[in-house]
């Protein structure tokens, strides 16, 4: 299989985020990329650097208003008297105040949902690496390769199109899905990380080409708290394309398996020209992050069971942050995905 990647991810190199209000370290790290690119190379996968596709394919899913201010912000903010060194927001808008701000403290509240997703001076060429190693991933696949991996942080699918959050500024999987849709007509997202895909959602809400299937921890308690309910089913042209499968916290590779049955069935029934998939290792039952508890052969048995569906496929990573685990949770993936 074809591994898009690029070193231009080592520009975003985050230091902290709030937990329950203290400072602690982002475990978002360049280090993460390090650990999978080893093990794809391990696994004997080609190597490919993205082509630069230039602002079109980020367009065709983010605002103007809100790919200006991700290319902007930090030049701004370190304008700022006394600012840090990192875009971190201390004020949003709530469901009472909706006028945008011209100053760009209230811009950073505006277009960052929460205090996890600092920017510094090269997070916009990192996130738009990501991207193109995305789209990269999706042209192989178009061209007639039967899967291709993007191996590309920062992770995006909790980005919205005007907003980033959850560590995710661009996102990759609905800027490769909107890039295949417009030749295929129709494809599907499958997102396994433990955390909602809250962006992807929003962004094909209502949308009846793309379905987007999420199988994730219970939200009530957990990020990203607000969305990833099974009531959510899409609204206007997409009622009916989204599927939400939240799993009790504690549930192990038994319910996971199950509930992907359940997900898979609902891509058949789209008849997709396509599958990409949210791969995200975060379900893992060593990771800091995770309330579940999926082992390595139960990502294995997801990849055969996506496999099956036997659609062209684009792998876009996203979480995944116990190192110690992340390769060889990738490699157990990538060999059930191909039979091996």
């Amino acid at each position: 299989m074809h591994v898009v990647y690029s070193d231009a991810h080592r520009r975003h190199d985050p230091r902290h985020f709030l937990v329950r209000g203290r400072q602690v370290a982002s475990p978002e790290v360049p280090a993460r990329a390090d650990v999978l690119l080893a093990a794809a190379q391990g696994g004997g996968h080609a190597i490919v650097a993205p082509d630069h596709f230039g602002p079109g394919p980020r367009a065709a899913v983010h605002t103007r208003a809100y790919l200006a201010f991700l290319e902007s912000v930090h030049a701004r903010w370190r304008e700022l008297d006394g600012a840090a060194e990192e875009v971190v927001p201390n004020v949003h808008p709530n469901a009472h105040m909706r006028a945008y701000p011209q100053g760009i403290v209230g811009q950073a509240g505006w277009h960052m949902a929460d205090t996890a997703c600092p920017i510094g001076a090269g997070t916009f060429a990192a996130a738009c690496a990501a991207a193109d190693c995305a789209v990269h991933a999706a042209e192989l696949v178009l061209d007639g390769a039967p899967a291709a991996y993007a191996l590309a942080r920062p992770p995006g699918h909790h980005a919205f199109a005007d907003m980033a959050g959850g560590f995710c500024f661009l996102n990759k999987v609905a800027i490769a899905a909107r890039h295949m849709a417009a030749r295929l007509g129709r494809v599907a997202i499958v997102d396994v990380d433990v955390h909602h895909g809250n962006g992807t959602q929003g962004i094909f809400y209502d949308a009846d080409d793309v379905l987007f299937v999420s199988l994730h921890a219970e939200p009530s308690n957990f990020y990203p708290f607000f969305a990833g309910y099974a009531d959510e089913v899409g609204e206007g042209a997409g009622a009916g394309c989204n599927l939400n499968l939240p799993l009790a916290h504690g549930s192990g590779d038994d319910v996971f398996l199950a509930a992907l049955d359940r997900g898979v069935a609902a891509v058949r029934e789209h008849a997709p020209g396509a599958l990409l998939v949210s791969l995200g290792f975060d379900a893992y039952a060593g990771d800091p992050l995770s309330p579940l508890e999926i082992t390595t052969e139960g990502f294995a048995a997801a990849a055969r069971a996506l496999a099956a569906l036997g659609l062209p496929t684009v792998l876009v990573q996203e979480g995944g942050y116990d190192r110690a685990s992340l390769g060889a949770n990738l490699a157990a993936f990538l060999a059930a995905f191909e039979g091996r």
